[in-house]
């Protein structure tokens, strides 16, 4: 098996990492860096619990290998509570009871956070375009957008 050198940013840190060919960028979240907010779900791309943001935009990470973030920014769910302090969207998710079983929040605040940066102030249909890749067994939606929605523009 080949290896290869890659430095990553991961949410402000500089990582330089020795990684095998076939290692998927969750994996190197999840495993060597025990960043395990990202969920492992299907790993084939469709349930959208691995999303995290790669330089800004939403990405499944069992899809990417870890090789292909090098000299990239990654930021996961950790990411983003600043200081210790629960960002505006997380915050919104706890009040609005957009949390069921918590499998799938860590990849919807990751898709929510890429759209609130493009778009301050989405529709409540932007918002659930934007959601589209990220599957939810439990709340049904409503509540997750309601939270979304709070924390716009």
């Amino acid at each position: 098996m080949a290896y290869h050198a890659i430095t990553v940013t991961v949410n402000g840190s500089v990582e330089r990492l020795e990684v095998p060919s076939n290692m998927t960028l969750l994996q190197l979240l999840r495993d060597r860096l025990a960043l395990t907010g990202t969920k492992n779900g299907c790993e084939a791309g469709e349930c959208g619990a691995c999303t995290v943001l790669l330089d800004g935009e939403p990405v499944n990470s069992c899809l990417v290998l870890a090789v292909e973030a090098d000299g990239h920014q990654v930021l996961t769910v950790e990411g983003l509570a600043a200081g210790g302090q629960l960002s505006p969207l997380q915050q919104a998710f706890i009040e609005h009871n957009a949390v069921q079983c918590g499998f799938c929040t860590p990849g919807m605040l990751m898709s929510a956070t890429a759209l609130l940066q493009r778009n301050p102030n989405p529709s409540r249909q932007e918002i659930k375009e934007a959601l589209v890749g990220n599957l939810c067994r439990c709340t049904g939606y409503v509540r997750i957008i309601d939270a979304i929605a709070e924390v716009t523009g």
